[in-house]
C-alpha cells in the first residue's frame, strides 16, 4: 500500500469578499537588467518624490509623520558619496544591483537598509516589467 505523503484542500469561492490581504497586494519592481530588486506594498508611481533630483521617498521607519512601508530591498551596498547640493553638501550611502551594479538608490546613513528615515530610489532604475526599460530611464539626458 503507498504511503500518503499530505493531504490538503483547497477552497474557493467566486462570492467571497476580498480580504485585508489580498486587498494589499504587493509590488515587485526589476533593475532594467532584469533583476529582482524591489518588493514594496505600494505603486512607486504614487509616492512621493524629492525635490532636489525627484527621486522616490519610501519612508523606511515609523515617526509622528507617518508609518513605515512595507518592502524589502534585493540590492548590494556601494562606497558613500559626497554630491554638492544648494546650501551644503549631502552623503548619500548607494545601493547597487547585484548583477549589473546599476545604481538603484541610496539612503543618508550607512547600511543596513531601513537604517535611515528614508530610502530614495533613483528616477528611471527600476522597472515593474522585467527585462524592459522603464520610461523614465533616460529623464534629465542630453537630446544633443
Amino acid at each position: 500500500m503507498p504511503k500518503v505523503v499530505s493531504r490538503s484542500a483547497v477552497s474557493s469561492s467566486t462570492d467571497a469578499q476580498p480580504t485585508a490581504s489580498s486587498a494589499a497586494a504587493l509590488r515587485v519592481y526589476y533593475c532594467i537588467c532584469g533583476e529582482f530588486i524591489l518588493v514594496i506594498d505600494k505603486n512607486l508611481a504614487t509616492l512621493p518624490r524629492r525635490k532636489t533630483d525627484n527621486a522616490i521617498i519610501i519612508r523606511s521607519q515609523d515617526s509622528d509623520a507617518g508609518k513605515a512601508r512595507v518592502f524589502k530591498l534585493n540590492a548590494v551596498s556601494g562606497d558613500p558619496i559626497l554630491l554638492e547640493r544648494e546650501g551644503g553638501h549631502e552623503r548619500q550611502y548607494r545601493f547597487h544591483c547585484p548583477r549589473c551594479s546599476l545604481a538603484i538608490g541610496y539612503q543618508s546613513s550607512p547600511p543596513p537598509v531601513k537604517s535611515a528615515p528614508f530610502l530614495y530610489i533613483i528616477t528611471g532604475a527600476l522597472t515593474q516589467m522585467q527585462g524592459q526599460v522603464p520610461q523614465d530611464a533616460f529623464d534629465g539626458e542630453n537630446n544633443s
